[in-house]
């Protein structure tokens, strides 16, 4: 069964509480934070205080996504306010194998990002360091996105790398699903699905995570 992620990006901020309630409740497996610094990406989301607020509403994993240029700069902020994955973009870390020893030597587990543009080949030398890698399926900076088709290609050949190099990597995918895609993207490979849209925007969200969840079964 895939680990359900669903993105915060799109909880209602004006009850965010009730958003976190509803997801401790429900067969969400991670919370997925979106932090973007209208550099990296032509948008700002949210940050250090409000991920310290949502650490203090839960229990589950906190997977946060930095989508923000020189992130070794704020890992250890990070890591205080609660992150327990960290996940870094590929284009962003000029030397990414230090981004990801520093991420683990704070006691978090390592992600690294890739647009869709960029090629997974580019992690081959990096597959065995990291924890996750988090596929972009839609161009980052904004939720709400159609899934790119090609990411299923992407899937199949990183889960191919995975395999042959016997790393314990997991594969995450963000953007775009739906109930629609989402068993396709499981059958290409993917262990991890970030919901925000289809989550947050459903009649029943927690009906929804249910449905996710029993794609994979």
């Amino acid at each position: 069964m895939p680990i359900i992620a669903p993105s915060l990006l799109s909880a209602n901020f004006l009850n965010l509480e009730a958003d976190c309630t509803m997801l401790n409740n429900s067969k969400a497996d991670w919370f997925h934070l979106d932090v973007m610094d209208g550099r990296f990406v032509p948008n700002i989301s949210f940050g250090l205080p409000v991920i310290s607020a949502i650490r203090k509403a839960t229990t589950k994993i906190c997977d946060v996504h930095l989508m923000i240029e020189e992130p070794g700069n704020y890992a250890n902020a990070f890591k205080d306010a609660g992150a327990d994955i960290l996940t870094v973009h590929i284009e962003a870390c000029p030397h990414l194998h230090r981004n990801i020893e520093q991420i683990k030597s704070l006691g978090m587990k390592a992600g690294v990002a890739v647009n869709p543009h960029t090629s997974i080949a580019l992690l081959e030398a990096i597959i065995d360091d990291i924890d996750l890698v988090c596929l972009m399926s839609v161009n980052p900076g904004f939720g709400g996105q159609s899934f790119i088709p090609y990411t299923l290609t992407k899937i199949a050949a990183l889960k191919q790398m995975i395999l042959a190099k016997k790393s314990s990597c997991l594969i995450e995918i963000d953007g775009g699903i739906t109930l629609n895609n989402a068993a396709s993207i499981i059958h290409a490979g993917a262990d991890i699905l970030v919901a925000g849209n289809t989550v947050f925007k459903s009649a029943n969200p927690t009906q929804t995570i249910e449905a996710l969840k029993l794609i994979g079964e």
